[in-house]
């Protein structure tokens, strides 16, 4: 045996590998020495630090708001100290809380932190969720079952009385009205004011749906203000003070109290008249856009078949821009189902104008049965409810469809 031969099998008794193959590349040796970390490992030292600074900033946080409630002259008493200390503890306890959350979850074994990331950073929302709005709803129903001032169980006395009552069936068919009209009217003339403004030049087009887009800027109390003097009669005056009363006395007409006048509910329509104002902006915004989105050549081709422009608009638009007509309606029947400022600014429910949420109101805070409020409070919910869930499935059809 040659000595070439001798050195070729030492090779392959050193490296493992056969005569003729590349010999593996060198594994590289860690800096310092030290063995490579492993990724799957848990790093107790982020574990600890993560969990312990994140429970550390929602204590601080939460006893500096308290602080600030009920303690505020700590601070000077000066709101404008408390405010800009707010922001900054917010802001920055924000950044903190998810710094120390990421922290943690890094720390964890590998495979487990992949999986754990992306629900950590929701962690936070899904906590503000539940302290503001399950909390609270969970125990309104628990309220429901209790006296007036939520120290004992009553059991279904508190709806056995409202269902009773007769104001709250009234208030209960004063929103029904409000949901069969308000909607209706705000899309139908959201879909006219829509197709109107996009007739005219881009100049004139801009001017004209900012000014009916303008009302939604105002609240709903500065707006019920402004057509409270549209409505205003004082008794005894010789002349009419309000708006509608000049007109209706120039036309020939006797002043009314406008908002009084309960026959054929023409005191609630008229306050209907309002949130239709407030709302034809919002439905013209979103019904130009989807009108201004439907394809050219659908509407060529019915002109070509010799559709009128109604029957195009009729047939060929509107099926085009059913989502967005059905994503316009129910928002204002959900904010119809909660009205409550108009009717509480311009009568406070009198004269037969009471609804569910100014009944509430009053049942709490005037009456102070917060119990009998409550029960009213969860027969609101339990309206409202299969509305919000017709509207996320629309939504999410529509997505889907896309």
């Amino acid at each position: 045996m040659s000595s070439t031969d001798v050195a070729r099998d030492e090779r392959v008794v050193d490296d493992g590998t056969a005569p003729g193959e590349p010999a593996p590349p060198a594994r590289p040796a860690p800096p310092g020495g030290d063995e490579p970390t492993n990724p799957d490992r848990a790093d107790l030292r982020k574990i600890l630090i993560g969990l312990v600074g994140a429970a550390f900033v929602v204590w601080f946080a939460g006893n500096l708001f308290l602080a600030f409630s009920y303690h505020p002259d700590w601070f000077a008493s000066s709101r404008i100290l408390i405010g800009v200390l707010a922001l900054i503890a917010g802001v920055g306890g924000a950044f903190l809380l998810f710094y120390f959350i990421n922290m943690f979850v890094e720390g964890l074994p590998g495979r487990l932190s992949r999986g754990l990331m992306p629900y950590a950073f929701l962690l936070p929302g899904f906590g503000l969720i539940a302290l503001m709005l399950i909390y609270p709803a969970i125990q309104t129903i628990n309220y429901s079952f209790a006296n007036s001032d939520s120290t004992g169980y009553v059991g279904f006395d508190n709806y056995s009385y409202i269902f009773g009552n007769t104001e709250f069936r009234e208030s209960l068919l004063n929103n029904l009205l409000w949901l069969i009209l308000v909607p209706a009217v705000t899309v139908v003339f959201g879909v006219i004011v829509a197709v109107l403004a996009d007739k005219l030049s881009a100049r004139g087009e801009k001017i004209s749906k900012s000014l009916i887009f303008l009302p939604m800027a105002i609240s709903f109390v500065g707006a019920s203000t402004v057509w409270l003097l549209v409505y205003a009669y004082d008794i005894g005056s010789e002349s009419p003070t309000g708006l509608l009363n000049a007109v209706w006395r120039a036309l020939g007409g006797a002043p009314e109290a406008w908002l009084q006048v309960s026959s054929g509910r023409l005191n609630s329509m008229l306050m209907m008249v309002i949130l239709v104002w407030l709302q034809v902006g919002f439905a013209m915004i979103l019904l130009s856009s989807a009108i201004k989105g439907v394809p050219e050549d659908t509407i060529e081709a019915a002109r070509i078949d010799g559709a009128s422009e109604l029957q195009i608009f009729g047939q060929v638009v509107i099926p085009q821009i059913k989502g967005t007509i059905i994503t316009v309606f129910i928002t204002v029947v959900i904010l119809v189902l909660k009205v409550f400022d108009i009717v509480y600014v311009l009568t406070n429910g009198r004269d037969k104008t009471n609804v569910i949420a100014n009944l509430f109101f009053n049942e709490l805070f005037n009456n102070e049965q917060a119990g009998r409020a409550s029960a009213i409070v969860v027969v609101l919910l339990v309206a409202v409810t299969p509305v919000l869930i017709y509207q996320v499935r629309h939504f999410r059809k529509e997505e889907t469809g896309r």
